[in-house]
């Protein structure tokens, strides 16, 4: 089965030269379940030519928000729209998370109660309590019509959702195991605007356990139809 990837940012430089881009951090999400990854930087307004290119789609975070004025935005809402109508399995992390909401009618915006970095807990519908590694100010605060909440925590009501069967998106990132996310972490420390304390705690909490498998085993299963 194969799974086009659009890339909506490229990765720090000293994060790629340790860990690869987005591209192997999904190969290795991925890894074992059967799928093939063909990836197309969006960012840099590479698109596909239709849906009909990738058996599913799945949407990378990003550094911009979705509401900026960049010029990949709207053409990547199109596809998105182009992709739901066709009936693909899409999934999207963070920022994708995000421009499918956005795209499909819902809205985006910088959220008043700051940010979500590092491991957190999520409430999964089915699956109880995951932690996964969080890196986002920008929330989903209006769920586009006919999308259905699947997992919220206490500071993110919309942590991830569902749109029929085809669609899956989630705020957190699983692509980010507690390794990537020490070296993020490290390399934004002086860059982003985040509270050096919430930076500490992330930090402190790398040694605990994640559920990143878990996410990809739920992620595998949806393009699969299950």
């Amino acid at each position: 089965m194969k799974i086009g990837v659009l890339h909506c940012g490229h990765v720090p430089e000293v994060i790629a030269d340790t860990h690869g881009d987005f591209r192997a951090m999904f190969a290795r999400l991925l890894d074992g379940h059967g799928f093939s990854l063909e990836s197309y930087d969006v960012c840099d307004m590479e698109f596909p030519a239709g849906p009909e290119l990738a058996d599913g789609w799945l949407i990378t975070g990003s550094l911009h928000g979705a509401y900026e004025d960049v010029p990949f935005i709207a053409p990547l809402e199109d596809l998105i729209r182009s992709i739901h109508v066709a009936k693909r399995p899409m999934v999207g992390i963070c920022f994708g998370h995000q421009i499918i909401a956005q795209a499909l009618g819902g809205r985006v915006e910088k959220f008043s109660g700051g940010w979500s970095v590092g491991r957190t807990e999520y409430r999964f519908d089915g699956h109880g309590d995951l932690a996964l590694n969080a890196w986002h100010q920008d929330q989903v605060v209006e769920r586009p019509e006919g999308a259905r909440v699947v997992a919220s925590s206490d500071f993110c009501e919309n942590a991830a959702l569902a749109y029929g069967d085809s669609i899956l998106t989630v705020q957190p990132h699983p692509e980010l195991d507690p390794f990537i996310l020490g070296d993020f972490l490290r390399a934004k420390r002086d860059t982003v605007p985040v509270p050096a304390d919430m930076m500490d705690a992330a930090e402190a909490a790398l040694d605990q356990p994640t559920d990143e498998p878990v996410l990809a085993r739920m992620i595998a299963g949806h393009f699969r139809g299950a």
